[in-house]
């Protein structure tokens, strides 16, 4: 009996959550679907770990564009729609923001964010409300437009505030607020989950990003994120499609400009319709494409011409007490010596020391992360790859202890407990770790900065122009929604959209 079929609707490369979602979409649709994973398991950095028989979440820290039951957002509705049950925990707050002269808790909710900025910096409420107001009507203009385009008159008609800020950077957006300089400290600290600075980053973006967090809030799967991924997996593998583990692709087949299938690593060669890639373009276009003869000079200029986000490096503790014992009062905290984010970004391409980090504290959503008595505590900092990829093999164990130990008695000062007299067991993730496991490139976990010049309403302009193989399509997080777990979901459905459309196109 063979192994693989003669032949497949659609191959997808990669198990994660994009390629999960691919699977999911177009299984629903009838097609025939073979996903290839390199890994063991599914779900790529969606998944947890077991260090002294405590089960560890390996990378999640709050899952956004899910809400709540009776009013699921968009990553939600589609588990759901696809049958896909996870018990999600909402995390009681937006964040805890420690910057100078500012300890401040703050809440979901858009009027109740307000307030509270309100009350640590007087008379900062109306203008607050006013540019999380306008988030959301971004927010929401982004969500509409993508599944439903408009044209130049309904833009101006219905998208105003989408059409007004979009050619705009979020610095240059918010000064027009003339706010103080603590209340526009409260607004930042989530840039990190985009990893670009002010300046740079495009109003567009971060309007997305407060809207989603603060309007709805986030939450997590009370399984870690394993439970997402398995459970996708199952759900995919129930409506028919074939799920493959410790299966390396190391080719993409093309022929006149066209993929066919792909070559795994053992010399399988199995043939589709379609493939999607999760693989970054870097991988795909640099050593995938077989011939090299069908890789376009203008598909290798677009990746040399896009820079790459941030990296992660990590230290997750289980500590021997619980986290109120500790003093550990929040499940979110923002750190940092200063919140001008384009001075974080700078600091970020080094080694360190790392002075802007985000903390989790798993078991205030869920109080059944860790054993009773216990308690997980994640310190995280996201740096540039740039960095990280000067680090040599000799020199990396001694690199990786000096920057582990830099954030642990940075976050032991904070708490004013010593970390290091309460750990039972420590793990370090560092760009290698994740670049190993995951296959992404240099360890980039957020896909491609989001610039003026190169944000997701430029991208939708492009796509058709960057489409530089055909029956190829690319999920992931270095695609058109960028970075996250959420939009890693939202991108997977795009590339299936995207097969899809194809299809209809082509009669098939």
């Amino acid at each position: 009996m063979k192994f693989y079929k003669d032949h497949y609707d659609v191959i997808v490369i990669g198990g994660a959550l994009a390629g999960l979602s691919a699977a999911l979409m177009l299984a629903d649709k009838g097609k025939d679907v073979l996903v290839l994973e390199r890994h063991n398991l599914p779900g790529g950095i969606a998944t947890s770990f077991v260090r002294g028989g405590i089960e560890i979440e390996a990378a999640l820290h709050e899952m956004m564009s899910i809400g709540s039951k009776d009013h699921r957002l968009k990553v939600g509705k589609f588990f759901d729609d696809m049958g896909v049950d996870i018990d999600w925990l909402k995390v009681p707050e937006a964040y805890h923001a420690s910057l100078p002269g500012l300890e401040v808790t703050l809440h979901p909710g858009l009027e109740t964010f307000a307030r509270e900025v309100d009350a640590a910096v007087p008379g900062t409420y109306d203008k607050v409300l006013a540019v999380l107001n306008l988030c959301h009507t971004v927010f929401d203009s982004v969500n509409e437009l993508s599944i439903h385009p408009a044209s130049k008159p309904q833009m101006l008609l219905k998208h105003e505030a989408f059409v007004k800020t979009a050619g705009y950077s979020t610095q240059e957006v918010l000064d027009t607020f003339d706010l103080p300089q603590k209340a526009l400290d409260l607004l930042a600290p989530y840039w990190i989950y985009v990893g670009t600075g002010f300046r740079e980053l495009p109003f567009t973006i971060y309007s997305v990003l407060m809207a989603d967090y603060v309007g709805y809030g986030s939450y997590i799967p009370h399984k870690f994120s394993h439970e997402m991924s398995l459970k996708m997996a199952e759900r995919a593998e129930a409506m028919g499609v074939q799920i493959e583990y410790r299966q390396h692709v190391d080719k993409i087949l093309v022929k006149d400009g066209k993929a066919y299938g792909v070559r795994t690593a053992r010399g399988d060669e199995i043939h589709a319709d379609y493939v999607i890639s999760s693989a970054y373009p870097n991988s795909v276009y640099t050593h995938m494409i077989e011939p090299e003869s069908e890789v376009p000079a203008k598909a290798i200029k677009m990746v040399n011409g896009r820079r790459l986000s941030l990296t992660a490096f990590s230290v997750i503790l289980i500590l021997d007490k619980s986290a109120e014992e500790l003093g550990i009062k929040d499940y979110s905290v923002f750190r940092g010596n200063t919140m001008d984010t384009n001075a974080c970004y700078e600091e970020l391409k080094g080694l360190g020391p790392y002075r802007y980090i985000t903390c989790i504290c798993h078991n205030l959503a869920n109080p059944d992360a860790t054993p009773k008595g216990t308690c997980s505590y994640s310190i995280t900092t996201l740096p540039r790859v740039d960095g990280w990829k000067t680090v040599s093999a000799d020199d990396y164990d001694r690199v990786k202890h000096e920057v582990a130990r830099q954030l642990i008695d940075y976050m032991s000062e904070y708490l004013g407990v010593n970390l290091l007299d309460h750990v039972l067991e420590c793990v370090i993730e560092t760009p290698m770790t994740i670049a190993h496991y995951t296959g992404m490139w240099n360890g980039c976990i957020y896909g491609y900065a989001h610039t003026m010049e190169d944000h997701i309403v430029a991208r939708l302009q492009t796509a058709d122009a960057e489409h530089f193989i055909d029956h190829l399509e690319f999920s992931g997080a270095h695609q058109i929604s960028g970075d996250g777990m959420g939009p890693a979901v939202t991108n997977g459905r795009k590339a299936a959209k995207n097969v899809l459309d194809t299809m209809a196109k082509e009669g098939k």
